[in-house]
This record gives C-alpha cells, sequence and structure tokens, in this order.
C-alpha cells in the first residue's frame, strides 16, 4: 500500500498487507409524528410495509453512502412501540418499530441506544425495542434487556477486524432508570468508558468505537463539559473514534490528541414541531480505518444531509413550483450534482445547507480541518 496519508498531512508507514475498513455513522434517528404520517401515505403509495407505514421512502436517499461503507452505524435514540401503535412524540417518545427496517435496508449494520429518551417507557420498551432490532438483524450498544446482556460488548467482524461498538448517555431528569435497573443504560463515566474499552480488548477487539449522547441542545458548538471529556477519552484511553449526538443540530468534526471527534453529527432523521432549518442538516461521518505499524490511521470525511420539509400550505392554495411535495432526506451534495428540474429555491437551499454544515464541521480544526474532507461517492 505504500504510505498512507493521515488526516493531519503526515505521512505514517501502512503495514504490508495491512488490513482497511470504512466507517459511517450518522446523526440521531428521531421520529416525530409528522414523519409517522408520511410514512402511513408511503404505505398507500407503495403497498409496503407493515401495519400502513413505509418508512422506506423517507431514507432512501442516503443508502448509496449508507450502504457504500464497511460499517454503518445509525444513534437509534429512542425505544419503539408495537407496530400497531400506539404512537408518541417528544417528550416522551414511543415510535414505529417498522423504522428499524428501513434503517437495516438503507445499509445500517448496528445502532447506538444510549439516550436521555431510552427510558421513556421504561424497561418494557428497552426489551422491546432491542427484540425488535435483533428480529430486523441489527446490532445494539448502550441498554440492555437484562444483566446479562449488559455484559456483552458489541464486537463484529468487519474485513477481517473485530470492531467494538460502546455508547453512552447522561441520563433523563424526567425518566431516570430505577437504581435496581441501572445495568439496562450506560451513563456517560470516563472510568465506565475505560472499564468497557478494555473488556473489549481482551475480548480481542482490534478497534474500539465510542458513541457518546452529550452536549447542549441547538448549540453548533461543543460545550465545556463536552470538550473536557473529549479531551480526557483522547488523553487516557485508546478509543479509535468518538461519535457525538443529541445537539441535533452540526457540531465540528476535530481530530484531539491524535483521534477523531465528531462532536455532534446533527440530526440523521427528524420532524421537530418548530423547525429552525438547521435541526434538518445533518453529516454522515465517514471514517477510513487503515493498518498501520504502529496501529491504526484514520482519514476522515463527511457527506451533507437535509430532511426536506413541504411548505404549508392552507387550504385552496397552490403549491410553490418546485417545492417539495413529501418529507424526504436527502443526500445534499447528490442533489446539488445532479439537480434536474430542481428550481432555484431547492437549489439555493441546498446550497446553504452544504455551506453551512462545512463551517460548523470546520469550527474547531487545525487548518485545513485536521484533513477533513468531503465524500465523493467516486473514491
Amino acid at each position: 500500500m505504500g504510505c498512507a496519508s493521515t488526516s493531519s498531512g503526515s505521512t505514517t508507514q501502512a503495514k504490508p498487507g495491512g488490513r482497511a475498513f470504512s466507517v459511517a455513522a450518522a446523526g440521531d434517528v428521531l421520529i416525530h409524528p409528522e414523519l409517522t404520517d408520511q410514512a402511513a401515505v408511503d404505505a398507500k403509495k407503495s403497498g409496503k410495509g407493515t401495519a400502513g407505514l413505509d418508512f422506506g421512502p423517507l431514507l432512501a436517499g442516503v443508502k448509496p453512502v449508507i450502504s457504500k461503507a464497511d460499517l454503518a452505524i445509525c444513534h437509534m435514540e429512542t425505544p419503539v412501540g408495537k407496530p400497531e401503535g400506539p404512537f408518541e412524540g417528544y417528550p416522551e417518545f414511543l415510535v414505529p418499530p417498522q423504522i428499524l427496517t428501513a434503517l437495516k435496508d438503507v445499509g445500517y449494520d448496528t445502532c447506538s441506544t444510549a439516550s436521555n429518551h431510552t427510558f421513556d417507557h421504561g424497561l418494557k420498551a428497552v426489551r422491546r425495542t432491542l427484540n425488535a432490532m435483533d428480529k430486523v438483524g441489527l446490532g445494539y450498544s448502550g441498554s440492555a434487556r437484562s444483566r446479562a446482556d449488559a455484559d456483552k460488548i458489541n464486537i463484529r467482524e468487519v474485513k477481517g477486524v473485530k470492531v467494538a461498538h460502546l455508547s453512552y448517555s447522561w441520563e433523563s431528569f424526567l425518566n431516570p432508570t430505577p437504581g435496581k435497573q441501572r445495568w439496562a443504560f450506560n451513563r456517560i463515566s470516563t472510568d465506565s468508558i475505560k472499564k468497557d474499552e478494555t473488556r473489549a480488548r481482551k475480548q480481542g477487539a482490534d478497534v474500539v468505537i465510542l458513541s457518546v449522547h452529550w452536549g447542549l441542545e441547538h448549540y453548533n458548538e461543543p460545550s465545556v463539559p463536552q470538550l473536557e471529556l473529549a479531551d480526557r477519552l483522547t488523553r487516557e484511553t485508546g478509543i479509535d473514534l468518538v461519535i457525538g449526538h443529541h445537539a441535533h443540530v452540526v457540531q465540528p468534526i476535530q481530530k484531539l490528541n491524535g483521534t477523531w471527534i465528531a462532536y455532534s453529527l446533527g440530526n440523521q432523521v427528524a420532524r421537530h414541531s418548530s423547525p429552525t432549518g438547521m435541526t434538518e442538516e445533518g453529516v454522515i461521518g465517514w471514517f477510513d480505518f487503515r493498518e498501520t505499524a504502529d496501529g491504526w490511521d484514520v482519514d476522515a470525511r463527511y457527506r451533507t444531509t437535509l430532511v426536506d420539509i413541504p411548505p404549508e400550505v392552507e387550504v385552496g392554495e397552490k403549491v410553490p413550483k418546485g417545492a417539495v411535495k413529501d418529507l424526504r432526506l436527502v443526500d445534499v451534495r447528490q442533489m446539488l450534482d445532479e439537480p434536474g428540474d430542481l428550481g432555484a429555491d431547492r437549489i439555493a437551499r441546498y446550497r446553504l445547507a452544504s455551506d453551512r454544515t462545512r463551517g460548523f464541521l470546520y469550527n474547531r480544526g487545525a487548518p485545513g480541518g485536521d484533513g477533513l474532507a468531503e465524500l465523493s461517492l467516486k473514491d
């Protein structure tokens, strides 16, 4: 392989015959009622889905990116209910399990499940969620059905590399985990993360990836506690990649003490009651791992996404020409490269998402963004 270029611009000698693999990781999967309504509309059109819901069309726009990765990681922020409902939105989510089928179909392999919403409906819903994930073939990390389940480390073999995925979160003040069930939820603790990394390494993990639900909602800059924890993790552990969630907006991707930190990838898919524009923008982080004589060299790239929201139209009004007709998660670069008959307003919206996201991503990086670059599907 010769010399592999590192993300900070230096060169690292690749290991002869060394292994390599790619990781795609995206932001929060937050199924608000409007998205469930869209899935009902799409089920009528497609004739597919379960119990009258089809989330496939909603997520289809990111399949070319997600399905290309050797390992794709999502963040399933909420518990799921029964296929027929009832379902609930904010503040105590209970969402359709059909979303898990769609996530698997676009290419996700495993998901983090530790968030401040994990225990919105107690242990029964946690168990239902993990059972549903097992059923569709999605791995999970961050919550557990039993003490024995909690002791397991999510390790997957990816192109001959054993990759462990850990997940932790701050705990909800609204629905805290009962003391006797504390094993069912991974709370953020540097010591706990260190111990689980050690256990993962002893079980043969070559690479350890950490998902962490942290920070402040709707802030594009990491909070002081985020920065402090990121510094500790990158100095005191051997974790190879940190993926952040919870802010619902994009925050920087930075190489800190030699380790990539994605502070927040924004929302992968959501439809907040009061969309801000930035809550609809998200990022798919793309990380290429290459084995070297000293460990792993990681290059970081990204792909901007956007949840397109149809305009609110009063009865009798005409939908503006070129307007979005359905809620859809789109790959912004693809839309800009292949605009088709998009109107000027839509193109301008995608350019705004692209430019604004790039600005937030680079806010904490060294000149040149530590080597961070936009992902091309032609690579």
